[in-house]
């Protein structure tokens, strides 16, 4: 099964690490696409030395390669038997309800368009997670096809108890692999 994984700019970024290296273990192949944000608190290094394979961070890098020019956010689409978001900032929500295609991240999901299942797993702090907002941006998608692993209540990285955390690494496993 090819898992495309977005990792999103939240101190739960560190936690994709483990997401990425539980489907290399169950025979998957996966790719990483992080955002910007991702890469201020894990870096790309960390997701190739556990996946063997190529993290994308630029949506404009392969075109820059004029021997070996890629629209690499259709082939990317078109390569995935799954998108995995894990975990999904109120940032990226909003931005995919929204239509807004300004990162890889973004733009692959778009292009996307639902012909694979996408797997979303928020994580965000509670006052963040049960803003009108957030939620009708989520009740919108879901609507549309969006699959959604909701977050779990645990300890905040703010210090504030509450759902937000994001869903348990096996949780998130087992709801892409079923």
């Amino acid at each position: 099964m090819n898992i495309l994984l977005g990792v999103t700019g939240g101190i739960a970024a560190y936690k994709a690490a483990d997401i990425a290296r539980g489907f290399v273990k169950r025979g998957c192949t996966v790719r990483v696409i992080m955002t910007a944000a991702a890469q201020k608190f894990i870096t790309p290094l960390t997701f190739s030395s556990l996946t063997n394979q190529k993290v994308y961070t630029d949506m404009f890098a392969a075109l820059a390669q004029p021997d070996n020019p890629q629209i690499e956010h259709i082939s990317l689409a078109k390569w995935a038997n799954a998108v995995v978001i894990a975990p999904a900032t109120a940032n990226f929500i909003g931005k995919t309800a929204g239509g807004i295609c300004d990162d890889l991240l973004t733009t692959v999901v778009c292009a996307v368009n639902l012909r694979c299942p996408v797997h979303i797993a928020p994580a965000m702090n509670t006052e963040m997670w049960r803003n009108p907002v957030t939620v009708k941006n989520i009740v919108f998608l879901k609507k549309l096809g969006y699959r959604f692993i909701n977050p779990r209540t645990a300890l905040l990285a703010c210090g504030d108890v509450g759902e937000g955390a994001l869903a348990e690494t096996e949780k998130i496993i087992a709801d892409v692999m079923n």
